[in-house]
């Protein structure tokens, strides 16, 4: 008998049932034909599905990942199917933005972007082929909006799309932040005081996910009509030092920076665990906590992306995966559920199917992902699944 052994990009592939439909699709009709897609986005086994799609409409592929999530065995599967790959695992944001520059030097006709930093670096150096691209998250749309009168181009933000709303940064984002936490302290949540800043789609998801496991959540929110409506959902609501002096578990998913910093220290409860669902690393300071004279010393479990910082007071707590997206960071990093991905990958391949075509002007810039095209991912994925 013959042993065919298969690794989790097969399984990813062969999971993702509306790519593979989508990919079958673009083999006739070949929409990026003679057309090079610079893609900036997280590289690991569920990218690649969508990066196979495009490839098999025609494209020409060149990649780089995000900080901190890029998958070897990604990069060395990618680049045996053609695709020029510029990027490593890392967590050095210089040698990263040398990565990004790669990608914008090959001029790609079009740009798959994943927090804005292709479209901001191309933003300073624009060429003439550049047609326009998607944007996939919320912190990349906040970012690149003040560009807008530059960039004067098709861009397709994928994050304001309602089924990336509640397919994948409300059910998702918040199952993955949830295992992801059992999957780096293999504690348990029963009984637990979490504390959730921010919520939007994903802290909603995140903030119910922890209540499913027996959590007393928290949700803390600046702006008091989202805070009403956590409350009114059944969450306690706190001032913010109440919410953080009483968090066994703080977790951040608001895509803001410095939203628990080192001022914070006075309020952490000893043995606090804090985590980030966020795009960018920069919603825990974790250098500011580091480098704080409070801090004794840093017992770090390499292994296990975990570090504990011992106060001087007695105290300690810990940050989990250096504050970068605790579902892509640490040991056996999943990110986000295969299905979730299937359908927002789709999106992106539609939405830059839509551009390549010329269907949509640079009055289309920065704009959320066209309803037709919601309404026929959605149809399809239905189809699948019925």
């Amino acid at each position: 008998m013959m042993n065919n052994t298969a690794t989790r990009i097969d399984w990813i592939g062969n999971s993702c049932r509306l790519l593979k439909a989508t990919s079958a699709e673009f083999e006739r009709t070949r929409p990026f034909a003679g057309l090079s897609i610079g893609t900036g986005i997280h590289l690991e086994p569920k990218t690649v599905a969508l990066l196979m799609t495009l490839l098999a409409g025609g494209a020409k592929l060149v990649c780089t990942g995000n900080l901190n999530s890029t998958q070897p065995a990604t990069v060395d599967y990618l680049q045996s199917q053609g695709v020029t790959v510029f990027a490593t695992q890392t967590t050095d944001p210089a040698e990263h933005h040398r990565n990004l520059e790669a990608v914008v030097d090959a001029r790609p006709d079009l740009l798959l972007d994943n927090g804005g930093d292709l479209f901001a670096i191309a933003a300073e150096r624009p060429y003439a082929n550049l047609l326009g691209g998607t944007e996939e998250t919320t912190s990349g749309r906040t970012r690149l909006l003040p560009m807008r009168e530059k960039l004067n181009m098709p861009i397709l933000v994928i994050n304001d799309s309602p089924i990336k709303q509640f397919a994948e940064n409300k059910h998702a984002v918040g199952q993955s932040l949830f295992e992801s936490y059992m999957r780096f302290t293999n504690r348990s949540t029963n009984g637990k005081r979490v504390t959730v800043f921010g919520y939007g789609a994903c802290g909603r998801g995140t903030a119910a996910c922890f209540r499913n496991a027996f959590s007393t959540v928290s949700v803390v929110d600046i702006d008091p009509v989202t805070a009403l409506e956590a409350h009114l959902d059944g969450f306690v609501t706190p001032r913010r030092e109440e919410a953080i002096r009483s968090a066994d578990v703080l977790v951040t998913v608001t895509g803001f920076p410095d939203i628990v910093t080192a001022a914070d220290l006075p309020l952490l409860k000893d043995g606090a665990i804090l985590m980030n669902g966020g795009h960018f690393p920069w919603e825990i300071d974790v250098a500011g906590f580091r480098a704080h004279s409070d801090v004794a010393h840093i017992e770090r479990y390499e292994t296990d992306a975990m570090e504990a910082l011992h106060l001087s007071d007695g105290r300690k707590f810990h940050i989990l995966g250096g504050g970068h997206m605790a579902n892509l960071a640490g040991p056996r990093p999943l990110g986000n559920s295969v299905e979730s991905m299937d359908l927002g990958f789709t999106l992106q391949a539609r939405c830059l199917e839509r551009v390549a075509k010329g269907e949509v002007g640079a009055e289309c810039c920065i704009v959320p992902v066209p309803k037709d095209i919601d309404a026929a991912v959605a149809s399809a994925y239905l189809d699948l699944a019925r």
